[in-house]
């Protein structure tokens, strides 16, 4: 049996009444789960869920023997080699000299995650500007659109995991890191 006196119950009963309810998403509780390593699964052999897929590219990223001999610097065109595929995925390697930009564009039906493995990229959305470092994941849906640039001095490399794997990248034609501001 509870033992707390009738005072304590009663105001701390006055005092959640009186406060608004905040209804909290699943994320506010739990957090990122990409930032909660201990909740992140090892990697599969063939992934099936985002976290999967994500630690697919943790996994890659961390085998620093099994890619960085593949990587090339092209000052003409962004490099890119497709390291890996499997059941519904595949797993590009890309290089960016510094100045190189993807332009808006999205992915179609596939979902994705970019890992930057070296160097700094810049993500520029509509809703705005990110800069992710050698390490950094993102995490995107079909039909995100975004551009991505190295807007850094030295030369980055990011590894790219598309489920399914990539059909068509449409391009946008208006870039949101040199949007014009023209008066309404």
């Amino acid at each position: 049996m509870n033992s707390a006196p009738a005072s304590n119950v009663a105001s701390s009963t006055a005092a959640s009444s009186a406060a608004p309810a905040v209804v909290e998403s699943d994320l506010q509780i739990a957090g990122d789960i990409l930032a909660v390593q201990h909740l992140l699964q090892p990697a599969r052999e063939h992934p099936a869920t985002v976290a999967e897929f994500v630690g697919l590219a943790r996994s890659i990223a961390e085998d620093r023997a099994s890619w960085e001999h593949l990587v090339q610097y092209d000052a003409t065109t962004r490099w890119y080699h497709r390291l890996r595929t499997g059941p519904g995925y595949e797993v590009w390697l890309l290089s960016w000299v510094p100045g190189q930009g993807s332009g808006l564009h999205d992915h179609g039906a596939s979902s994705g995650v970019l890992t930057v493995l070296d160097g700094e990229l810049t993500e520029h959305t509509p809703r705005g500007r990110l800069t992710h470092r050698a390490g950094a994941q993102r995490v995107f849906a079909p039909g995100y659109a975004h551009e991505v640039v190295n807007d850094a001095l030295e030369g980055a490399v990011s590894l790219h995991v598309y489920f399914p794997g990539l059909t068509e990248m449409p391009m946008h034609s208006c870039s949101p890191a040199h949007q014009e501001h023209v008066p309404a």
